[in-house]
């Protein structure tokens, strides 16, 4: 790879069966990957999945990006992540997110609290909650999700750094001023690498990838803040917001993933968009990591 700060994120895994999950990895871990990171909504458990691919690989870092925290209370939470930080030292990190209203109210049932004040109690929590297992008295390395200035200095002042997601070169460099030099600064960037397609497919690519942020206000509050008007935040974006969010092919993804490293980020999370968002793109994905190297 040409940086050991190139990780991959999808969100196919929750569309492969637990049985085909080894395979996958040991695919990803002969091309070459620095890490994988996964969400949480619809699907599979955050912290079960973490511990089925990290028990697939020796070497993949692995990170939840984000697991839920209205999806299990803290001490359970802090209890799971230091289990698997005992069986995979150095190997998982735990990223937290708040999620949004309507997956956390309709969905899950729970009243969607203050942000800040529901992470931050959250930690609280975390930190306070008892540690008796043996060997298992360490949390891992946490990083927040975070769109905006005020959880990005939460994530600074109490965690090891920040997870943006959907947001371009300029708001890395934002994070990383207020991050500072030392916390942890891990970004996401969303591409169409498939050789040969046309506009046409990358823009239905684009257009599916869009369509749930654009509808989350969360999402559309940061992509305000990143510059962009209402006629940009339609479902599925703009044309200018699907070209500013989505490159299109390799070299456009590597220029990107260049000015993410080159603003501050420590690490950026590739999101190849396959055909299918459920549909592992496992041949984009060795394409991507042979452009990487």
């Amino acid at each position: 790879m040409r940086s050991t700060g190139i990780g991959l994120w999808t969100a196919s895994l929750d569309g492969t069966a637990v049985a085909e999950l080894p395979g996958l990895v040991a695919d990803l871990d002969a091309q070459g990957w620095a890490s994988l990171w996964f969400g949480e909504a619809y699907g599979r458990e955050a912290t079960t999945t973490a511990a089925i691919l990290l028990s697939a690989s020796s070497r993949l870092r692995v990170g939840t990006g984000i697991a839920n925290i209205y999806g299990r209370d803290a001490i359970a939470c802090a209890a799971a992540a230091r289990t698997l930080h005992a069986l995979h030292p150095g190997r998982f990190t735990l990223g937290l997110g708040v999620s949004h209203a309507p997956l956390v109210e309709r969905m899950r049932g729970h009243r969607y609290g203050r942000p800040l004040r529901e992470m931050g109690a959250y930690l609280d929590a975390m930190l306070a909650a008892p540690s008796v297992v043996p060997g298992e008295q360490e949390l891992p390395p946490i990083v927040l999700a975070a769109l905006g200035p005020r959880m990005i200095e939460l994530a600074r002042d109490r965690t090891q750094g920040a997870l943006p997601y959907l947001g371009l070169p300029e708001h890395t460099a934002q994070a990383r001023t207020l991050l500072g030099d030392e916390p942890t600064l891990i970004v996401e960037q969303a591409a169409v690498v498939t050789p040969g397609i046309g506009e046409e497919e990358w823009r239905r690519r684009a257009h599916v990838h869009l369509e749930l942020y654009t509808g989350l206000p969360n999402y559309r509050a940061s992509l305000t803040r990143q510059g962009f008007s209402d006629d940009d935040l339609v479902r599925g974006g703009s044309d200018a917001l699907k070209r500013a969010m989505v490159p299109f092919g390799l070299d456009a993804t590597l220029s990107r993933i260049d000015e993410h490293l080159a603003a501050g980020a420590n690490e950026v999370l590739v999101q190849v968009l396959g055909p299918q968002m459920l549909t592992p793109p496992r041949s984009d994905w060795a394409l991507m990591a042979e452009a990487l190297r």
